[in-house]
């Protein structure tokens, strides 16, 4: 605008000296002639008074619109007469505000569409789009600011104009409702993949298949009847798999109910099994082709097997949402699946230049075990391996020191640091115990190389950044002690197994079934009788969990910090001395702890809080009734429907417990419970 008013004002200059000289030119030209004698010398006299006189009156004349083409004190100083008439002719709505945001013009397109009589002058501009100017101009979207006002939606876009003391700004609106309609309804249209599977059907009838046809009848029934409502297509493409399309609009309905098909498929009881058959669904909610939304559904469907089942998950374009998983994962009893990941990984190590085994932070017994498995596997397919471990960790001195005895162990630990200068072109990571980036021992070294294997049985709480070779997940297994058993079962010839090696599996697999009192299957007692035919000594393994006299005083103290919250959940604190900052035995104590807590009448959940150096570490755990991994996700953590743990950084136990009872708060009322 500024540079439009330095424009007129060179041309009226340029005029008024054109007129003055034109002027005084004629006045030369009409001397010349009447001395001549051309024409008489009084008529060029009166004609030369009279050209000067229109001359001086036409300088002045342009010379004070030179001086009024200034910026005056309002409107007028910031347009010219053609640039208001189009603003206030144009058919957008345009506004002008001045440094406080109030509105001291608009045209008569933003009076129509606000379909009001009253005024708006002096109105703030935040009273109309709930925006300031300042937000509209820093907006970085290229079609300006999206707003609602009046019932509709606008693009904003903002320009400034600096007048000498004074700042205003013209805001043009740009109605884009019938856009945004249009948008809403195609999406509300847009194809939506779904995949569904029962999950457990077959571990159920293992010795009842005669009951099979009858029980997946039923389940299919309800699928049927589910996609029906929502005017949906469900196809069987194979034994128990569904693939499931509908309209996007309908996945609200699903997600208002929460899913309740979970539960109809639920109640399904088949002879006197007390069992329930549950499903796993993986949705797609992306925008792209529908292969690109097939391979997404697959991928939500995977998610929800290797979180254990009885869930579905939806995957959005940034992330995935999470629903169900109320009830315990059913072990399978094959172990084809076992033995098809070991034949993979022995071949991915024979194809590499050397192997890095890797658990997660502050290792237990289940970690350090399962990562001394994968390596005696590698060590017996001739490949160079090494265990990336902080050894100076006291908590797993009885550990290292047991595998420190065979010769191989002796150079076989390196520290995060030292791991990425074994890292080589084939290099081949194997984590164990861990599937979180978040936790592992060093995820600098994980995103580094390009082969991973990932062997856990937690619950899988995010999606991998990259594709790993192998994801041999499964929530159902007692401990990724007892998968790495399995493995080495299928692989190792009989006898190559050391005795040190097979009482530290056995160890990682008391340690997490609780002395085989939880989580156990057909599967963990087989993977145990394997250890002790290859020499386990349950009496060696029980020796590595012998606790010293101040560990027990540690623990004492969270039994001493009780409270009960919500009628049935037990929550444990070591709060005490001030100077007291925690060391990292308090985490061991606090797992103990809450062990304990659970053998309390009444309680169906217990956790324990500690704080070590401005990180506060939480160990839940449940009877079964109560899915303390659901609880522990909202808070970042995970692990399994009856152990779970999780870490919140850089935060007091004050506010640590209270998010703690308010993400059990929000599990309670959402699944109904008191």
């Amino acid at each position: 605008m500024k540079k439009h008013s330095e424009k007129i004002k060179a041309a009226i200059r340029k005029r008024s000296f054109f007129y003055l000289a034109f002027s005084l030119f004629c006045f030369a030209a009409l001397l010349i002639l009447s001395c001549k004698e051309t024409i008489p010398f009084q008529g060029a006299a009166v004609s030369v008074f009279a050209f000067y006189v229109i001359g001086c009156v036409l300088y002045l004349v342009f010379t004070r619109l030179y001086r009024s083409s200034g910026l005056p004190e309002e409107i007028e100083p910031l347009i010219g007469n053609m640039t208001l008439d189009l603003m206030l002719e144009l058919t957008m709505p345009v506004i002008i505000t001045d440094e406080n945001d109030k509105l001291i013009w608009y045209n008569k397109a933003f009076t129509s569409c606000a379909d009001s009589h009253r005024s708006f002058f002096g109105k703030s501009i935040e009273q109309i789009c709930a925006h300031s100017t300042s937000d509209i101009l820093a907006s970085p979207e290229p079609d300006g600011l999206p707003v609602l006002a009046f019932d509709r939606f606008f693009r904003l876009k903002g320009y400034p104009i600096n007048v000498p003391g004074k700042e205003y700004c013209i805001t043009v609106w740009q109605d884009v409702s019938e856009l945004t309609e249009t948008r809403r309804l195609l999406s509300e249209k847009e194809t939506v993949v779904a995949y569904i599977m029962i999950d457990n059907l077959d571990e159920i009838l293992q010795n009842l298949q005669e009951l099979y046809r009858a029980a997946a009848t039923d389940v299919a029934l309800i699928l049927r009847n589910c996609a029906r409502s929502v005017g949906g297509i469900l196809k069987e493409y194979e034994r128990d798999k569904y693939l499931f399309l509908f309209e996007a609009s309908k996945l609200e309905q699903f997600i208002a109910s929460k899913f309740d098909i979970l539960d109809q498929v639920r109640d399904v009881r088949v002879g006197e099994s007390s069992l329930p058959i549950t499903v796993s669904i993986g949705v797609a909610r992306i925008e792209g082709s529908l292969e690109e939304k097939e391979r997404a559904a697959h991928a939500a469907l995977d998610m929800a097997l290797q979180r254990g089942g009885d869930q579905v998950v939806v995957k959005n374009d940034e992330n995935m949402e999470f629903y169900g998983g109320r009830t315990k994962t059913v072990q399978k009893r094959t172990k084809v699946r076992a033995r098809v990941v070991a034949n993979q990984l022995v071949s991915l190590m024979a194809e590499s230049d050397n192997v890095l085994v890797m658990g997660h932070r502050n290792p237990d017994f289940d970690s350090i075990a399962a990562c001394a498995g994968i390596a005696r596997l590698a060590l017996y397919c001739g490949v160079p391996v090494h265990i990336v471990l902080d050894t100076a960790d006291r908590n797993i001195q009885k550990c290292t020191e047991k595998l420190l005895r065979q010769p191989e162990y002796r150079d076989l630990f390196v520290n995060a640091a030292d791991s990425q200068d074994l890292i080589q072109p084939d290099t081949l990571l194997v984590v164990a115990d861990v599937n979180n980036r978040t936790q592992l021992e060093s995820p600098e070294l994980a995103d580094s190389v390009e082969k991973v294997v990932y062997i856990d049985h937690h619950r899988k709480t995010a999606e991998f950044k990259v594709k790993p070779a192998i994801a041999y997940i499964e929530p159902s297994a007692s401990s990724a002690s007892e998968l790495i058993a399995e493995i080495l079962e299928q692989t190792l010839p009989a006898g190559n197994l050391p005795k040190d090696e097979a009482d530290l599996l056995l160890a990682g697999m008391l340690l997490d079934t609780k002395q085989f009192s939880k989580n156990t299957g057909v599967r963990t007692f087989s993977a145990a009788l394997y250890l002790r035919n290859e020499g386990a000594s349950p009496h060696e393994a029980q020796s590595i969990f012998k606790s010293e006299l101040s560990e027990i005083i540690r623990e004492a103290k969270f039994e001493s910090n009780v409270v009960i919250y919500r009628k049935t959940t037990a929550i444990a604190t070591n709060e005490g001395d001030p100077s007291d900052t925690g060391t990292p035995f308090d985490r061991i104590a606090a797992a103990k702890a809450a062990d304990k807590l659970l053998t309390v009448d009444g309680i169906l959940a217990s956790f324990a809080l500690c704080c070590i150096d401005s990180t506060v570490y939480v160990s839940a755990r449940s009877n079964g009734t109560i899915n303390v991994q659901l609880i522990l996700e909202k808070l970042g953590g995970g692990g399994h429907y009856d152990a779970a743990a999780t870490q919140m950084k850089n935060t007091s136990l004050h506010d640590a417990l209270q998010l703690l009872k308010d993400a059990i708060d929000a599990y309670l009322d959402e699944n109904g419970e008191a």
